[in-house]
């Protein structure tokens, strides 16, 4: 065998050294390919639901009252006109007390929701985010109440509705049975027939 087929064992450890040199490199970009392509967990609808219900800033809450008192007005407004559909058209007190109801309820809700408006301005201005927060809950409260409250006024039935025409009785009567005219009463026995009873003190015979 000759020495020319052979390495040097200087050169055989550099050979070992390139090659450990790539086996590192590769297991490295491996690393790092799964690094830059992470597995992402499976997000849950509520985090969904929860991500799409962003935090509304002061300001932005000011806007959102302005847009709920005017909504509130709006429905006090659509129950009012048929209120008085009711009370002069169609002349319906069952009708007309109820929507009377609603009403009276809407326009209860439109003056707090009024109130909390300013409030709620006032705590924006004076940078209390907490009470800004709490104003804004009660009136989304109110917007809610609101819409339910007219959702209730379109379920307001009339006396029309209620009572359908007028009732009547109607008898069979069963065709075998004898008119009055021909019906035939059996003979009365006049042994039992008796008399009116007599005033003894009229006819003297007391004395």
């Amino acid at each position: 065998m000759t020495t020319q087929g052979l390495l040097s064992p200087s050169r055989m450890s550099r050979t070992g050294a390139l090659v450990a040199l790539l086996v590192a490199g590769m297991s490295g970009a491996a690393v790092a390919q799964q690094q830059v392509l992470p597995q992402q967990a499976p997000t849950t609808d509520a985090e969904v639901g929860f991500e799409s219900r962003p935090q509304l800033t002061p300001q932005e809450e000011v806007t959102q009252s302005e847009v709920i008192a005017a909504r509130i007005d709006a429905a006090a407004s659509a129950v009012r006109k048929q209120l008085e559909v009711a009370r002069a058209v169609e002349h319906d007190s069952v009708k007309t007390l109820c929507l009377n109801d609603k009403l009276s309820q809407l326009d209860v809700a439109f003056r707090s929701a009024r109130d909390r408006r300013s409030d709620l301005t006032a705590a924006v201005q004076r940078s209390d985010i907490e009470m800004s927060n709490h104003e804004f809950t009660i009136l989304t409260v109110l917007r809610q109440r609101a819409e339910q409250l007219a959702a209730e006024a379109q379920q307001c039935i009339g006396a029309e509705v209620a009572f359908v025409g007028q009732t009547s009785v109607v008898a069979d009567v069963n065709p075998s049975l004898p008119t009055e005219e021909g019906a035939q009463f059996p003979p009365v026995d006049p042994s039992l027939v008796t008399g009116a009873p007599q005033c003894a003190s009229c006819t003297g015979t007391g004395q």
